[in-house]
């Protein structure tokens, strides 16, 4: 399939994701039911590698969910959204035939506007917001660059390039911490531009010293440094922070914006648009990136391709200058300076200091019936994978090319949309923990399929490799999805009222370091067992054993009993999401 051909696809399916999205995230939304702080789920949200992990069924990402109408607004309000809505916070909702309540007919594009904003009238704010969730998706651009920087600039082995990946995704273990400090330490009075102009501009300095500060050869010719290779991690992380800090504030703005619409009474329209908004947005920079991530590679240096990421998060900070925000005035309690927290308050209204949130969510997690879960969603997620030492078994042994790469990863992410539908559809009404148990068992045998691409012996069959993983790998992410989807319902169900934001962002947190022990766990299995770049002669036990070890939550899934016995759909029945 030709460039144009692929870039093409990519822009379809972009545009009709954007479509799918408000139905898709409207359902979801009843599968998701935090209450604070966390990111939308992009197809992109931060994958460590360029594929799915081929030693194991779950793709390893940090992962936040979208954003959820109950976790916007009460629960008791009527989610049948009405046909029209007034201003409010910014948000203007539009009538089918895209005029405005107040403020009389549209701009003569009302039509356009609705389907392009999903009935939310473009103000400078929701403009922002949308450019920001892009942004978010469009990064992925530099994702398989910074892959091919590790592994061919830098010359790391299959060992340590899975022990680096895990590294950088420690940005994404902190984001309750990104919201204290955003909340409670504004900078220049300002609680969301100033982190916003913050997260741009060390989003443009790490990855513009990437493609020029250090000095790295484009080749593998050039012999690395000890100071190179610090420099590149450096900068990989800040920039993987940057990322996660502009999520953190970005999601801050459209609770605030929602809930405040709850608070007046409005219409619960505005959680569901603007939150189906935000997704599609960050899923249409996903999917656009997916594929030149691979193909700008065939070629550029990787270098280059950081050179262009580069100007992505000058936007976020540009835009943050059209969010309409008060200079917020910090108060003292208790010694201790005082934000507004993770709620929409009144200015004259008593705030909680950092000191005391941090006194009720140990509170919470000390019960057993909610530490015992998280404990299970840990182990779950921390199991091993071998993803690191497949990719070089893909590139090396197989010989795909950046360009294929890119095209597995466009369609892998439109797969993952697939998986939501399919869960939203036939799974919400199975109970969490027959999901969790039987996605984990399906995860062996379809992991162990692996073998036959390892052996080559899909070859003796007639498939093609690419055939083999193009196919493969629909179906693992698909799954992937099915499997992760009940571990939000569990967190969700988990939090209790009055600490509901900052536990569910701590929840994610958890989730997230897990996955960074199971990526951490598998780089050791795979310098244990010896498989480099050019020896995969261990790489088949290294599947095997990373597929096995999914079975080992299993042993503790009786710690699910009682909140894990429920659907989703039993759960919202009982108003308990």
């Amino acid at each position: 399939m030709g460039v144009s051909a692929v870039a093409l696809t990519s822009f379809l399916i972009a545009c009709h994701w954007l479509s799918l999205s408000h139905h898709v995230a409207n359902s979801f939304s009843h599968t998701v039911v935090a209450r604070g702080r966390f990111s939308t789920t992009t197809p992109s949200r931060w994958r460590s590698t360029s594929h799915p992990p081929r030693g194991k069924l779950f793709w390893k990402r940090p992962r936040s969910p979208p954003l959820a109408e109950s976790d916007l607004v009460d629960s008791s309000v009527d989610l049948e959204p009405p046909l029209i809505d007034t201003q409010i916070g910014g948000v203007v909702l539009l009538d089918e035939q895209g005029e405005k309540v107040k403020g009389g007919p549209s701009n003569g594009d009302g039509d356009l506007l609705k389907k392009l904003f999903l009935g939310i009238d473009p103000t400078p704010d929701i403009i922002a917001i949308s450019t920001i969730y892009f942004v978010e998706g469009a990064l992925g651009l530099a994702r398989l660059a910074q892959t091919f920087l590790l592994k061919d600039d830098l010359q790391l082995g299959p060992a340590e390039l899975s022990a680096t990946m895990g590294i950088l995704s420690l940005p994404w273990t902190i984001k309750p911490l990104y919201g204290f400090l955003s909340d409670g330490f504004p900078i220049f009075g300002y609680r969301r531009r100033s982190y916003l102009v913050l997260a741009g501009v060390v989003g443009f300095l790490s990855y513009s010293s990437l493609a020029w500060g250090f000095g790295v050869g484009s080749g593998p010719d050039i012999a690395p440094t000890s100071i190179a290779l610090t420099s590149t991690i450096i900068s990989l992380l800040l920039s993987s922070g940057s990322i996660a800090l502009a999520d953190v504030v970005a999601d801050g703005i459209v609770v605030e914006k929602t809930r405040a619409a709850a608070t007046n009474g409005d219409d619960s329209a505005i959680a569901g648009r603007l939150q189906s908004l935000c997704w599609g947005s960050a899923a249409i920079g996903g999917l656009i990136s997916a594929y030149f991530s691979g193909s700008l590679l065939e070629t550029m240096s990787p270098r280059e391709v950081f050179g262009i990421a580069s100007c992505l998060p000058l936007a976020v900070g540009g835009m943050s200058f059209l969010i309409e925000e008060e200079p917020s005035n910090r108060k003292v309690k208790g010694g201790a300076i005082v934000g507004s927290g993770f709620d929409v308050i009144d200015d004259n209204d008593a705030v909680p200091s950092i000191q005391e949130q941090t006194s009720s969510l140990w509170a919470a997690l000390s019960q057993p019936s909610i530490y015992k879960p998280i404990l299970f969603i840990f182990f779950w997620q921390a199991t091993p994978t071998s993803e690191g030492a497949l990719l070089y078994f893909l590139t090396d042994e197989i010989g795909f090319g950046p360009e294929f790469l890119g095209r597995v990863r466009l369609v892998t992410a439109a797969s993952s949309l697939l998986g939501v539908l399919v869960y939203n559809q036939y799974l919400r009404r199975v109970a969490i923990k027959n999901v969790l148990l039987w996605t984990s068992l399906i995860s062996v045998p379809l992991g162990l399929t692996q073998l036959i691409l390892i052996s080559h012996y899909n070859r003796e069959l007639g498939i093609p490799d690419g055939a083999f993983v193009f196919g493969d790998d629909v179906v693992l992410s698909i799954l992937g999805e099915l499997a992760f989807l009940p571990t939000l319902v569990l967190a969700a169900k988990l939090c209790p009222p009055g600490v509901e934001a900052v536990l569910f962002a701590t929840l994610m947190s958890i989730y997230n370091g897990a996955s960074t022990v199971g990526t951490e766990v598998g780089a050791a299995l795979t310098k244990m067992l010896g498989v480099t770049e050019s020896d995969f002669s261990n790489l088949s036990l290294l599947t095997v054993i990373c597929n096995v070890s999914s079975l080992f939550p299993l042993a503790f899934i009786g710690w699910l009993d009682g909140v894990g016995d429920e659907s989703q759909e039993e759960m919202e029945s009982k108003g308990d999401l």
